[in-house]
């Protein structure tokens, strides 16, 4: 038999992209290494921009829902809070969330391959694919496999992203830390150097964590870090952890995302927000609009990499190449950001939920816009 579509990784983005696929008539095959449900490090907070892209309801999977989340930057003066109508964090376990696209995904006629490492990737008019006990034949490969794409480095991709790296704990703390804790979600800026701490609450535990999201040639020491956080955050003491360490593409590929049969999404791709290294609603996105881009080919690769080249440089590219020079003021020049914080922060606050929202994206010309508003300050 030869697929259409052979989707390699179960995530968010390999999931939403066999679905999308399905759902268009597309013969499609997920090729995951692990059994699902399977354990995946992630903080697990889904922004209501990528829920809302979700075609079907998540509630079954859904840990809890905030609509106020705290933003700290590394002040009792530098602390505000925003508040929505819809939740602006939806909090998730992977395991749960992935299984569930896989499944609805299945519904509409994907085939799933489970335990199934990709070994072998031969492009051509037909690509075959060997697992670790199987040939597979397909038209188009969507590499979905996260962060280290084994699939990226079989079909000639060379390094060009940047690769920050975090490191998250979920543990278990007493009934009255876990109480004072769970009423909102939180971010916690400069909790470590260029990069923030976060404190993500789920049903009957915390996913606690900190991440360095700019380049830093240092070593950034994200244990010592992770303890002083604990205490930021007043959780004196811990009854049960378990640490897992990741790395996060917080830059796109440099070199494209098309290669012969090959089509990078999600993390594979470089596709996390810049300035939040929150991945999940452009893994989501990314997934859709590669299906459709190939439905739209009718089966010819070149058109397809065409359509899915257009459709990133309609939105996803745009919005990611502003938020990378937006992370480097962000995280690199503190003392214009926090000049701008004093006058603007709430509003400020306010701006960066609203793209949690999806009901804005970075200012396209955000330097002029960051002057007009340095002008107000200093005169």
């Amino acid at each position: 038999m030869i697929y259409d579509v052979a989707v390699i990784g179960g995530g968010p983005s390999g999931a939403s992209a066999a679905f999308h696929a399905a759902k268009q008539g597309l013969k499609t095959i997920i090729v995951e290494k692990e059994n699902l449900p399977r354990y995946k490090t992630c903080g697990g907070g889904l922004v209501f921009r990528g829920r809302k892209n979700m075609p079907f309801e998540l509630s079954d999977v859904v840990e809890r829902e905030f609509k106020s989340v705290d933003i700290v930057f590394g002040a009792k003066q530098l602390a505000f809070n925003t508040k929505r109508e819809s939740p602006i964090v939806t909090m998730i376990m992977r395991d749960a969330f992935d299984h569930l696209i896989v499944k609805k995904a299945q519904e509409h006629g994907v085939e799933l391959l489970q335990g199934e490492a990709l070994k072998e990737l031969k492009c051509g008019e037909i690509a075959t694919l060997k697992t670790s006990t199987q040939e597979i034949e397909t038209k188009f490969v969507i590499a979905a496999d996260g962060a280290l794409s084994p699939t990226a480095k079989l079909a000639g991709w060379q390094e060009t992203r940047m690769m920050c790296p975090a490191l998250e704990y979920e543990i278990e703390v007493s009934d009255e830390d876990f109480k004072r804790l769970s009423a909102s979600a939180r971010f916690d800026i400069d909790a470590v150097p260029l990069g923030y701490g976060w404190c993500f609450p789920k049903k009957n535990h915390l996913s606690v964590g900190v991440g360095n999201f700019m380049k830093n040639k240092k070593n950034p020491k994200l244990k010592k870090y992770y303890k002083d956080y604990l205490n930021t955050i007043g959780v004196k003491n811990v009854l049960k952890s378990e640490a897992h360490g990741f790395i996060i593409p917080i830059t796109p590929r440099s070199d494209g995302f098309v290669k012969g049969n090959v089509f990078l999404i999600g993390d594979a791709a470089g596709f996390a927000d810049p300035v939040t290294a929150e991945g999940i609603s452009n893994a989501i996105y990314s997934g859709k609009i590669v299906a459709k881009a190939i439905a739209e080919s009718k089966h010819n690769l070149k058109q397809a990499e065409m359509n899915y080249n257009t459709m990133l440089n309609e939105k996803l590219l745009p919005e990611l190449n502003t938020g990378v020079k937006l992370a480097k003021l962000f995280y690199e020049n503190r003392t214009l950001r926090n000049l701008m914080l004093k006058k603007f922060g709430q509003h400020l606050a306010d701006a960066m939920t609203d793209v949690f929202m999806g009901e804005r994206t970075y200012p396209k010309d955000f330097k002029k816009s960051i002057k007009s508003r340095l002008k107000r300050v200093v005169f």
